[in-house]
């Protein structure tokens, strides 16, 4: 398909982009695509679904692990249409507006997602480090209202993305990167200055993400140095066990995500398809994989699950 010209136009359509060379295979990874994100939204809605109705679960763990659904569950959503429609039924032209409320949608819940790890952390800090005042610090009305603050920061960060990239005017092929929007894809399609959407992008992704993962880092600096103190070996595994849903939960979210940011800054002689498959891995393996890693390692949500299955 012939890309699209945009010729000093603040509202161009964007063409979005699958995977390049594999045109032949888009029926197989859509439905690839297909089961991917009927995994992510039935397991996210299950654990939502237990912890709201299961009294036993409204524990700090489990409600932070409630949020981290609703945002996966809400990623899955706002890359269900382009990225099928680019690969099931070749529809890939996106108006401005659907494109910057993308982005949007899709920042402002990897940022959230991104500060729901940070207080998983925090719980697990709190749980290991100062258990006796565990119940004092973290009770039940003050978790929503945590919650409630880091997606606010969140969506106040991002909000200013898609006005600034709607001020530009894209007189090249515009041409995205991938079956998706993201600020960084657009910014580069402008042929105004950009100076202010780099900074401004970098220091945004600093002040959330890189500040969430230095926060977790020192956290799980800390409840280490805790555990290396207990004498018995173990309850030193009893207590490192039940880090590890939570560290596989980071390590899932910010690999793809780092790489990602490397490649858009710093990446030009990088290969496309790198791109391509970190921003695949970054938006369609988290909601994917937290719910079954969660569901395997926490026993009561677990049992729960296995009980009403029984029945």
């Amino acid at each position: 398909m012939p890309a699209v010209n945009a010729t000093n136009s603040n509202s161009p359509v964007f063409l979005l982009t699958g995977i390049p060379g594999h045109d032949d295979f888009y029926l197989w990874i859509s439905i690839l695509f297909c089961f991917m994100y009927v995994v992510s939204i039935v397991g996210n809605a299950v654990i939502i679904f237990f912890i709201k109705t299961d009294p036993s679960l409204h524990e700090p763990m489990y409600i932070f692990l409630s949020m981290l659904a609703v945002t996966d569950l809400g990623l899955s959503l706002a890359t269900i249409p382009t990225i099928l429609g680019v690969f099931l039924f070749r529809s890939r032209d996106i108006g401005v507006d659907v494109c910057l409320a993308q982005l949007f949608f899709i920042h402002s819940l990897q940022c959230t997602e991104s500060s729901v790890l940070l207080l998983m952390a925090f719980d697990r800090f709190i749980a290991i480090c100062n258990p006796l005042r565990y119940a004092a610090i973290l009770t039940l009305p003050r978790l929503p209202k945590m919650g409630l603050v880091f997606f606010l920061k969140g969506v106040a960060i991002v909000f200013p993305l898609p006005i600034l990239l709607k001020r530009f005017q894209y007189c090249q092929a515009n041409v995205l990167s991938h079956s998706y929007c993201l600020h960084q894809d657009v910014m580069k399609l402008a042929c105004s200055d950009i100076t202010i959407n780099s900074i401004y992008g970098f220091f945004g992704k600093i002040f959330t993400m890189g500040l969430d993962l230095l926060l977790i880092f020192l956290s799980y600096v800390m409840i280490i140095h805790t555990v290396m103190g207990i004498v018995s070996p173990s309850e030193s595994l009893r207590a490192l066990n039940t880090c590890v849903s939570h560290l596989c939960a980071v390590l899932i979210f910010y690999t793809p995500e780092i790489g990602l940011s490397v490649i858009h800054r710093f990446g030009k002689g990088s290969s496309p398809m790198l791109s391509i498959l970190l921003g695949y891995m970054s938006l369609l393996i988290p909601p994917l994989m937290n719910p079954i890693v969660y569901s395997v390692k926490s026993k009561h949500l677990r049992a729960r699950i296995i009980r009403v299955i029984i029945k």
